[in-house]
């Protein structure tokens, strides 16, 4: 069995800086949002491949990293 690694720096080219208000916020572009969304309507309907699990995985953790990012700005600038 081979395990495979999910490297969510490998989509940093997806992503963008976006003006909201007063705050520069990291966004994924469109086509990553898109894919993001179609991998989890696949997921409940239970008809993810072992190939979309590990990109689902991928894009979930770099949007993890990004909420937190992006919450330590906003609360930075209410300080």
């Amino acid at each position: 069995m081979t395990t495979v690694i999910a490297r969510p720096s490998s989509l940093i080219g997806s992503i963008r800086i976006e003006k909201l208000d007063k705050f520069n916020l990291f966004k994924f572009n469109d086509e990553l949002q898109a894919r993001m969304e179609e991998l989890l309507e696949r997921k409940k309907a239970d008809l993810l491949t072992p190939e979309e699990a590990i990109a689902l995985e991928e894009i979930g953790e770099l949007d993890r990293i990004f909420t937190h990012i992006n919450a330590m700005l906003v609360a930075q600038h209410n300080d």
